[in-house]
């Protein structure tokens, strides 16, 4: 299927690991023109060298500033931003008793506003030009409470209403936004986060992560691959009435009706 996503302008933050790089990837593949960020640029130059024809830059995206700047370079060397894939920062999972107010903060930093810092500018610059797409990956964590990652899935739960809110706002003058919320997936950030659950339940890494693919009814985790196979769909025209939306890809784990 050709998703008639050539020449487009494309920039995913987080683009250096785990499912950004699998998006900047699919984007290459259907002919974008790709810019990747990461605040390590060791991690972007190793990405780079797996993503032929893309383009890399540093950015801490906790910063509104160094946000807004990025956004800048990007379109000064490849043009105005056709889709924002947000893929960059993760909450770290902590256990409810080491919570701490800085803990809380910090999972806010690292999850919502390193996309509010960076949709803000973009998305005020497709509303002027009347086109663009924003796809948020946020992840299940913002539906389904889980006791080592509570103050993440607020952030989660923030960027799902976000999401919501300016899909809506935006959505008469040809921008569209929309989530996908992906549930475990093969990525160096969820093996991190075994580790919290595993010490929560008095278990090895090993065998937290054996229970956890046991509560999922398609009996495995999701590749990035596959995360990032739904998010080109979304980016696309295919999926041009679609908006102010959250899509879920957990393996059936959370049957809920939305």
């Amino acid at each position: 299927m050709d998703l008639g996503l050539s020449g487009k302008i494309v920039l995913v933050t987080g683009g250096s690991k785990g499912i950004g790089f699998a998006c900047a990837e699919g984007f290459l593949a259907e002919g974008a023109r790709v810019a990747i960020c990461s605040r390590s640029a060791e991690n972007v130059n190793r990405a780079l060298a797996g993503l032929p024809g893309a383009v890399g830059f540093t950015a801490d995206l906790t910063q509104a500033g160094e946000a807004a700047a990025l956004v800048d370079k990007v379109e000064a060397e490849l043009g105005p931003i056709d889709v924002l894939v947000n893929s960059a920062g993760a909450a770290r999972r902590v256990a409810p008793d080491d919570l701490t107010p800085a803990a809380w903060h910090a999972a806010m930093d690292a999850k919502y506003f390193s996309y509010v810092h960076v949709i803000d500018p973009v998305i005020k610059r497709m509303a002027a030009r009347g086109a663009g797409v924003i796809v948020n990956v946020i992840g299940n964590g913002g539906k389904v409470a889980s006791p080592v990652h509570i103050a993440g899935g607020a952030a989660n739960a923030a960027l799902m209403l976000a999401t919501a809110g300016l899909g809506t706002a935006y959505a008469g003058r040809g921008v569209r936004v929309v989530g996908v919320n992906p549930g475990l997936t093969e990525t160096g950030r969820v093996a991190e986060g075994m580790i919290s659950t595993a010490k929560l339940a008095g278990v090895t890494p090993e065998q937290a992560r054996s229970d956890a693919i046991r509560r999922i009814p398609m009996g495995r985790m999701a590749r990035p691959e596959e995360v990032a196979s739904t998010v080109l769909y979304l980016a696309s025209a295919r999926a041009s009435y679609v908006t102010a939306v959250t899509i879920s890809m957990d393996g059936a784990a959370s049957p809920v009706i939305l």
